[in-house]
């Protein structure tokens, strides 16, 4: 078996580089396994019948193999895109159906922040629009939900007690209004102010995220 090792080198080759280097590596087996390994040794003008059984048998056989190593090679690349193309559909999938479970919980909030309104609407103090601040690389928090601090004042819509509150709280909910609990002075009488516990709520929606303080049942 004069042409083994030159087979298993072309099969090689074909696996590792394709079919075009594997064929020429044949061919040239075939010529370096008649002159070195066929007798009579390092001759090639004798033709007998080991020259034909070496050039009828190596041939076909690594043909052989060589085309069938090529068609699995196919196969596995036609398989591996297939698997991409299904991976990329599958984070599209994932990603739709991320945008659309997000919408619903906007929309969602959007109504509770309406019901919320409509049902304190005497004890409304007032409506505070954020405008969420974009991160940057800089930021040690870019994974995460945006905070209190991640979002700055755009608009404020004073509600039926906002013209009983104190001057000096007016000033203090209009500039650092946060989600939470706060006592905030209103008028009793016509010089005395009375602390009534409030509580503020943080609405994220379509439109923003909105801050709804109300007077606390």
């Amino acid at each position: 078996m004069p042409g083994t090792a030159f087979l298993i080198a072309a099969v090689l080759i074909e696996y590792l580089c394709g079919l075009a280097p594997a064929l020429v590596v044949m061919f040239s087996g075939l010529c370096l396994a008649d002159y070195l390994f066929v007798p009579p040794y390092g001759h090639i003008e004798v033709f007998d019948q080991s020259d034909l059984a070496l050039l009828v048998s190596y041939p076909l056989i690594t043909f052989l193999v060589i085309t069938l190593v090529e068609r699995l090679r196919r196969a596995q690349f036609r398989a591996e895109l297939l698997a991409a193309v299904a991976q990329s559909r599958y984070e599209m999938l994932l990603r739709h159906d991320n945008e659309r479970v997000l919408a619903r919980r906007a929309t969602d909030e959007t109504h509770r922040m309406l019901h919320h309104i409509a049902q304190h609407n005497r004890s409304l103090i007032q409506i505070q629009a954020l405008e969420r601040k974009p991160f940057t690389q800089s930021d040690p928090r870019p994974d995460t939900a945006p905070g209190p601090g991640d979002a700055s004042a755009v608009g404020i819509a004073p509600g039926p007690r906002h013209a009983e509150v104190h001057r000096d709280d007016v000033a203090r909910i209009s500039s650092g209004l946060s989600p939470g609990h706060h006592r905030i002075r209103f008028k009793s009488g016509e010089h005395d102010w009375k602390p009534v516990e409030c509580v503020c709520e943080r609405f994220a929606t379509h439109a923003g995220d909105f801050l709804v303080l109300r007077i606390e049942d």
